[in-house]
């Protein structure tokens, strides 16, 4: 068996228990027998994981290792990664081979991590399920009939299936948390512009934030050591200096104080969630933290906010795939507003559709002051609670979702639905908070994730919180069969 974490997977080729072609092999004999059912990868790139495979081991030979060195690595396929095609999980980019690469891909292949593929995704980030990917739903390992999550849904079911170590992931609404909770990962969310944006294909750009998935907070701090910190070629980028986001793992948690947001225990959570969410309470009160219950007034209108903001973003940004300069163009189009429609039309999928026209609306003539400037006026009221309350307390502990991993297409067809499963989600996003999403507990064989909410820039104490609870727990141990 593979080895779980980056951490045993640094300590064994550390100790030469196996090199870096050797466990990268055998992760691409896995995805290549896993693969074709669970429809985790888009890409795979063979041959480029092989080669800095060698690179990596050669590297170690000569002394000159750093600490991700040989790690095999997986990346959401909305990372423009130079010579490799990024779809975005979408027919409008099916062919499209970026002439750069990523800040976040740049940063791990400096680092020495070895390039496994590019996972697949819901269509341009837009959708909780997976199941808007022009390449097909990706399965979640758990139970292959239900939804791993999205929009991130390949990333987590490869890193939950041992397909790679760790993967990449972006959070708009919800998409590294989400499918983290669906799948028993851990998936964090930093505060907006800690990871640089560049070469990240833009759903919503004041709400899109790259991450890592894991299998434990400790391995999520390696690799925000690596994913974080100023971009000067990125606008949105923060200029706040980084940590080393592992040098807080072992920090003792008496004295800490964290919040219950009285309106995420509603009625919307699920019993048997609420009561593993109490569980979880019991051992942060064991390891010395106190709580108190807290309240965010405005929480309920999270998820009309969001869906209006994100979408008005969404029309401007993929206003750019006009079947001109790149991506799909229609054949022998008879004049130009025929290759828009033509083009556009069968280049998106219906959710990106769908948002598109929801957004060009609320951003039209005569309705932007009624819909998008209210929208961005409770985005304020929301952040204000949080701002508030978040200097009451050190964190916040709430789910991430209402239920466990749903059927595939059992929500397909009512939109609101769908969009109703993020509602513990988009609040934090609508904010620009960090987000850290953990395994705590099982229903019916399915995983329970809960998530804690921080102050800004605050990720190495979220992944302390996150560490104590999984050195006295075992939920991020455990793995899905798949017929071994």
């Amino acid at each position: 068996m593979l080895p779980h974490t980056i951490s045993e997977i640094i300590s064994g080729l550390r100790d030469k228990q196996f090199s870096s072609r050797e466990i990268t092999q055998d992760y691409l004999t896995r995805i290549k027998r896993l693969n074709p059912e669970l429809n985790c990868f888009i890409t795979i790139t063979e041959d480029l994981a092989l080669s800095q495979a060698e690179q990596a081991d050669a590297r170690r030979n000569a002394g000159e290792a750093s600490i991700l060195n040989g790690v095999p690595l997986a990346h959401k396929d909305v990372f423009c990664t130079e010579g490799v095609t990024t779809t975005c999980g979408s027919r409008m980019l099916e062919k499209f081979v970026p002439p750069y690469e990523s800040t976040v891909t740049r940063k791990f292949m400096e680092a020495g991590a070895v390039t496994l593929g590019k996972t697949n995704m819901d269509e341009f980030a837009m959708g909780s399920s997976n199941e808007n990917s022009y390449f097909g739903p990706v399965r979640n390992p758990w139970d292959t009939e239900r939804a791993p999550g999205g929009s991130s849904g390949g990333s987590a079911a490869a890193v939950a299936a041992g397909l790679c170590a760790a993967a990449t992931g972006t959070d708009t609404g919800g998409s590294i948390r989400q499918p983290a909770a669906f799948c028993g990962l851990t998936g964090l969310k930093p505060t907006y512009g800690r990871v640089s944006r560049l070469g990240m294909v833009a759903f919503a750009s004041s709400l899109d934030q790259g991450g890592p998935f894991a299998r434990t907070a400790e391995d999520a701090a390696l690799l925000m050591n690596v994913m974080a910190g100023h971009d000067p070629m990125d606008s949105t980028s923060a200029q706040n200096p980084t940590e080393d986001y592992t040098s807080a793992l072992a920090q003792p948690l008496t004295g800490f104080t964290i919040g219950l947001p009285k309106e995420y225990f509603s009625s919307q959570l699920n019993a048997e969630l609420e009561k593993a969410l109490q569980e979880a309470i019991k051992v942060y009160e064991s390891l010395g933290a106190s709580f108190k219950e807290v309240s965010l007034p405005h929480t309920e209108l999270s998820v009309p906010a969001y869906y209006v903001i994100a979408p008005a973003e969404c029309s401007t940004n993929l206003s750019r795939f006009d079947g001109v300069r790149y991506g799909h163009r229609c054949e022998n189009p008879k004049d130009l507003e025929d290759l828009y429609q033509r083009s556009r039309s069968e280049g998106f999928g219906d959710e990106v559709k769908r948002r598109i026209l929801i957004g060009t609306y609320a951003l039209s003539a005569g309705y932007y002051d009624a819909y998008y400037r209210q929208a961005q006026k409770i985005r304020r009221l929301i952040k204000n609670d949080f701002v508030s309350t978040l200097n009451e307390v050190d964190a916040l502990l709430c789910p991430t979702t209402p239920d466990v991993a749903f059927k595939l297409g059992e929500k397909t067809s009512d939109p609101v639905q769908m969009y109703l499963e993020d509602i513990f989600t988009i609040p934090a996003s609508l904010a620009g908070l960090p987000a850290l999403g953990l395994p705590c507990g099982f229903k019916g064989g399915l995983p329970v994730g809960m998530q804690l909410i921080g102050n800004y820039f605050t990720e190495a104490r979220l992944l302390n919180l996150g560490h104590q609870y999984q050195l006295n727990t075992d939920w991020h141990k455990r793995s899905p069969a798949l017929g071994e």
